[in-house]
């Protein structure tokens, strides 16, 4: 029998914290679900870390890649999912122990959302709470999300959203999870639950400075392809000023020349 939550998880060399990361999905007091983890070629003993606990827990699905990069990999790894629900778990990151059961519930009584998302508290390496999440203590707009990735962490989709939004776009090596989330609240309700139900990890090997640019990069395409689907791409024009803030400014109206 299919499992109702299939969590999918992509791992490149985190053999520091991806062991607690796949001990906080199997410690959810929700517990119809899978666990799909799929290596994308670590050189590390990450891939060795995940498969020891497939024989613990029958619940826990372990697939070795090659590199490809996390795009490929979450395609992959979404493939190969069974569940109602689909939920994503950065390999450094941690779910609070009720995450699943408060997202579930809040899907199973309200149809007409296709997304569920929760607060989250920032954690360092040591996985030591250094405070709230900033992202999540906006409201959540359809619009402003235009502006400002408020959808962070941890968001539990219904699957059927999820293909209808068109799944995992292949252009996106970065901001695939804003991009996705773009494309979500066009076709389906987006709600926000305001509990602290997952731990984002910073920590000095999360994000390069190449990486930051290309994140920057390619937020700045998914907002452009959304202006462009929502027919507002002839009134805005995007900018980009300090710290990756995104703005929208009114175009101005063009003056055609007459013909000679």
């Amino acid at each position: 029998m299919a499992p109702m939550i299939s969590l999918v998880m992509t791992v490149y060399n985190r053999q520091r914290f991806v062991a607690a990361a796949i001990e906080s999905a199997l410690a959810q007091t929700y517990s119809d679900l899978e666990l799909l983890v799929w290596d994308d070629g670590s050189t590390d003993q990450s891939l060795e870390i995940a498969q020891s606990y497939i024989q613990a827990d029958p619940r826990v699905k372990v697939f070795a890649g090659h590199h490809q990069g996390r795009t490929r990999s979450l395609q992959a790894a979404h493939a190969a999912t069974q569940g109602t629900y689909v939920g994503w778990l950065d390999s450094d990151d941690l779910l609070a122990p009720t995450a699943l059961e408060r997202t579930a519930h809040e899907l199973d009584t309200h149809p007409d959302v296709g997304m569920v998302y929760t607060n989250y508290q920032v954690i360092d390496e040591n996985g030591t709470v250094t405070g709230p999440g900033s992202r999540c203590q906006i409201a959540f707009n359809k619009d402003q999300l235009l502006l400002d990735f408020m959808t962070f962490h941890f968001r539990l989709i219904r699957h059927s959203a999820f293909v209808q939004a068109g799944g995992i776009d292949s252009y996106f090596p970065a901001a695939i999870d804003y991009d996705l989330c773009l494309r979500l609240s066009e076709v389906t309700q987006i709600q926000h639950l305001e509990q602290s139900l997952y731990f984002y990890r910073s920590h000095p090997q999360s994000m390069s400075g190449l990486d930051q640019l290309q994140q920057v990069y390619f937020s700045r395409e998914a907002i452009s392809r959304a202006l462009n689907r929502r027919g507002l791409a002839d009134k805005f024009q995007i900018e980009v000023q300090v710290k990756s803030q995104f703005f929208l400014r009114k175009r101005l109206p063009t003056t055609k020349r007459k013909p000679k």
